[in-house]
């Protein structure tokens, strides 16, 4: 393998800390040198993602695990990155929402406070470096420099709602921190070391007294990391927080629950997959209770929901339920189903939250009074003959692309929304067929009808009732990261077939645990010429 494409693993981690150490070192004054700064590492940051995709989806290095020793000591001994088509399919989610989210702050929100910038890189370094990490200990650290920097992005612009939102955030965090330390203590104890691989290698042949341990240090774990992915009750302050947040931050939290998915994703096959022995399958029976219950409180709670920011947390509430059950459901023909609505659905709720902060400059707040007595008291109209009104521009604008976030957070045809559900559906009913599936069936179904439900309402209230509405005044950078996440999740629909290609292979590698462990564990230093 050619050393040049291993190293490339490095970029992604030293770009974002690079940039973090530079935007420090400026005056928040100089705003727009800075946003300039951020946007072209952002952009990098998606050249690079494409590219890696590229390289491991790819003939070019003959070879689609990418490898990086970090200081040259071979695995298990030393700092491992590890990129594979699912670690790179994640990097360019990423970045797609960094861009996005940053061209929407750079008008008004990303002036609020300071250190705007310098938190929405380390905060890219932290989300990178926990996709490409191969240890748990190094896992951890990239955790806790994403953590940390959503902390400062989530007080941005405090007021006493996000300050409120954010204490509660915090201790949260902190709390699923110390089980995280814990669990690893308990996994070096039961294994001698940290490195995925190795572990993974060393699960099956482990004494009962030693697998007993590894099983709570798993258990453990997975305190933290469903914490970090919501799943219902360990995701109570989703919903709080998520509404408090400005939207471009809001639009990067929603990315930040796909990260603890992620990681569950793949540690659970290559940790307690088919190969794992006497473990395999451990935990897959409470992790699909747990999704199960979390899809319903997403549901429920999107139901009772009034409010754009409550609408969008229970979405994506009911977004990492959905994956959390489906990993647990544990059928590998579901992975690839699984991984298209992954995309679909956070690209969608990420549009969702930038687009209602436009969609909320239509009316007074005199007009919510009023949309709210109109459901109260039912006024009758007048009865007018109508000559017909010219739509805005603006307004057309908003309405269109509220109607496309609506279809595909609900699963209506004919965009992505849809063909996710579909094919989820469509496993389900041709794997097997026990009490789990058939529930998990229902409950999806449920779930797209509560969102039908909420997502109505709020467009009559938005787009209807408003008495004294005037067209907004929507800027090229506010209208335009919306326009292409909605874009993005379109051309989803229509490369469907493609996609599936790409996402079967991502899902053949997830479960060719074997080949990870041989890649990561025969990778040798490069020798230096003296």
């Amino acid at each position: 393998m050619n050393p040049l494409f291993t190293e490339l693993l490095m970029l992604p981690i030293l770009l974002p800390l690079l940039t973090a150490g530079l935007l420090a070192l400026i005056n928040e004054r100089h705003h727009q040198a800075k946003f300039v700064i951020n946007q072209i590492s952002c952009l990098l940051l998606l050249l690079l993602a494409l590219g890696l995709l590229w390289l491991t989806d790819g003939p070019a290095t003959g070879n689609d695990i990418l490898v990086f020793l970090a200081a040259n000591w071979a695995a298990p001994f030393g700092i491992v990155l590890v990129g594979d088509r699912l670690a790179s399919l994640f990097l360019l989610l990423t970045a797609i929402l960094a861009n996005c989210a940053l061209i929407f702050s750079y008008q008004r929100w990303a002036r609020l406070g300071v250190h705007f910038h310098t938190l929405f890189q380390f905060l890219l370094l932290g989300i990178n470096g926990a996709v490409l990490t191969g240890d748990l200990f190094n896992l951890f650290v990239f955790f806790e420099v994403m953590l940390a920097a959503s902390y400062g992005l989530l007080l941005h612009g405090y007021n006493i709602h996000r300050i409120r939102a954010g204490m509660q955030y915090i201790v949260v965090n902190l709390v699923a921190s110390v089980f995280f330390l814990l669990g690893i203590a308990l996994v070096y104890a039961a294994t001698g070391t940290l490195n995925f691989a190795d572990i993974a290698l060393k699960i099956p042949d482990l004494a009962e007294t030693q697998r007993q341990m590894l099983h709570t240090a798993s258990a453990i774990l997975a305190v933290a990391f469903l914490t970090k992915s919501a799943m219902w009750p360990l995701g109570f302050w989703l919903p709080t927080t998520y509404a408090a947040a400005a939207p471009p931050v809001t639009a990067m939290l929603v990315l930040l629950t796909k990260v603890g998915v992620y990681v569950i994703l793949r540690l659970s096959f290559l940790f307690f997959g088919e190969a794992a022995g006497a473990s395999a399958d451990f935990g897959q029976s409470l992790l699909l209770v747990g999704g199960l219950l979390t899809l319903s409180f997403g549901a429920l709670g999107l139901l009772a929901s009034q409010d754009s920011g409550r609408i969008a947390s229970y979405s994506a509430v009911i977004s990492s339920g959905t994956l959390l059950a489906l990993i647990g459901y544990g059928e590998a023909a579901i992975l690839s189903a699984l991984l298209f609505y992954l995309l679909s659905s956070t690209l969608a709720v990420a549009a969702f939250v930038l687009l209602t902060e436009l969609i909320e400059r239509i009316y007074t707040p005199a007009d919510s009074v009023f949309a709210l007595s109109m459901e109260f008291f039912a006024p009758e109209d007048e009865q007018r003959e109508s000559a017909g009104v010219a739509i805005p521009g603006a307004m057309a604008f908003l309405g269109l692309a509220f109607a496309a976030c609506a279809l595909i957070m609900a699963g209506l045809p004919p965009l992505s929304g849809f063909i996710a559900k579909f094919s989820i559906l469509h496993q389900l009913l041709h794997s097997r067929q026990d009490l789990g599936s058939w529930v998990l069936l229902i409950l999806l179904i449920l779930a797209g009808l509560t969102a039908i439900i909420s997502l109505m309402r709020f467009g009559v209230r938005s787009f209807w009732t408003a008495q004294a509405a005037q067209s907004p005044r929507l800027k090229i950078s506010e209208a335009s990261p919306v326009l292409c996440l909605l874009l993005l999740a379109i051309s989803m629909a229509v490369l469907a077939g493609p996609l599936f290609g790409l996402l079967d292979r991502v899902a053949d590698d997830l479960l060719q645990t074997e080949r990870y462990i041989h890649q990561v564990l025969e990778a040798a230093p490069v020798r230096r010429s003296e």
